[in-house]
């Protein structure tokens, strides 16, 4: 069951507020427009259902799922489903109410916020680096990473840039700006709404260049299409790539279930620092058509790049460095405040304890 609500695809709002509906089908479905929780009977109690929309799934997010695989969320007195919400919508969801909350970047609430009298708000670190990195077709490489190889390499190439406004796409665009080129007339940006199709377009010959992370990388190198990625957007330091956020309003009017989550949060990011076999066996099961070499290549990855918050915290760094990114390229113009944008009160009550 809990596959299938990942897979869902999402052609709306309304759609997932059915699936949503489909996912807790022993309960009684909200009604559009309410927050997608409610409660079950088990044989522990009372647990307060809570939809998470996630753009995608991959590995990066491996403490959410590890908090759900191994009782966490349990424990708080929490089920928690997980639905793909693809193209955007997992940001619009928790702006409709159809989702109690969203994984995803800051920059994307950022984007969600303008004009929205209830934003988000980021209550929990998750991935603190900028998850993405470039890969090159066989037989392409640049001569080093340095902006001027970077930019006679890049130029003129087809790139598959993925989703025009997701953090891939933009992070890719930034790094062409930062190098001396214009992104939409120095290079082809190819941009598909799905970041799976990195691969087979670069193995077809649609694509020179490509963007991404694992489990696509591991994929694309046991495929033969690429070798090790030659560029790390990692390397940016503290980034608010993939955090955990709901309505400032469900944060004032409930937030024992905010704090809650947080705390099987934190448990599950301590968790994957300090128990890699506990990890490498979650992984296996959130991607079980992995081969056991690309698992562990992924994971070896994710450590050195030290992917994964330590501890929930959302530095202002982390915000500035993601804020950054957005603005550079034009996508977002203005002002923004950290503490609109993020609220850290539940992850230091949860170090605390």
């Amino acid at each position: 069951m809990k596959k299938n609500n990942r897979m869902l695809k999402l052609k709306g709002v309304l759609a997932l507020s059915l699936a949503a509906c489909m996912a807790v089908a022993s309960t009684a479905c909200v009604k559009h427009g309410a927050a997608a929780t409610s409660t079950v009977s088990t044989a522990s109690g009372e647990l307060k259902q809570l939809v998470i929309a996630e753009p995608v799934h991959l590995i990066g997010y491996l403490p959410l799922y590890l908090a759900q695989r191994e009782g966490y969320f349990k424990e708080q007195g929490l089920d928690v489903k997980v639905i793909q919400a693809t193209g955007g919508a997992h940001v619009t969801a928790v702006v409709s109410g159809d989702a109690w909350g969203v994984i995803g970047g800051v920059d994307s609430n950022a984007l969600a916020n303008k004009n929205n009298s209830d934003p988000i708000v980021a209550f929990s670190n998750v991935v603190n680096r900028a998850n993405v990195y470039l890969v090159a077709r066989k037989g392409l490489a640049p001569k080093s990473d340095s902006m001027a190889d970077l930019k006679t390499f890049l130029q003129g190439k087809k790139i598959v840039a993925g989703r025009h406004g997701g953090s891939p796409n933009l992070l890719t665009r930034y790094l062409m700006i930062k190098a001396g080129l214009n992104p939409d007339k120095d290079a082809t940006l190819l941009e598909p709404a799905d970041a799976s199709t990195v691969v087979a377009m670069l193995q077809n010959g649609g694509g020179d260049i490509g963007n991404g992370a694992e489990p696509q990388i591991s994929e694309g190198i046991s495929k033969g299409v690429w070798g090790e990625p030659f560029y790390k957007f990692p390397d940016m330091g503290d980034f608010s790539y993939s955090v955990i956020g709901t309505k400032k309003s469900t944060i004032q009017k409930d937030p024992k279930t905010v704090q809650a989550f947080t705390n099987a949060m934190i448990k599950a990011l301590k968790t994957v620092q300090s128990n890699k076999k506990l990890a490498a066996k979650d992984l296996k099961l959130e991607f079980p058509t992995m081969t056991d070499d690309a698992l562990q290549a992924s994971l070896d990855r994710a450590y050195a790049d030290k992917l994964w918050s330590p501890d929930g915290t959302i530095s202002e760094k982390a915000v500035q460095n993601d804020m950054d990114v957005l603005i550079t390229t034009g996508i977002y113009t203005g002002s923004y405040s950290y503490n609109t944008l993020v609220d850290m009160q539940f992850v230091k009550k949860a170090n605390a304890k």
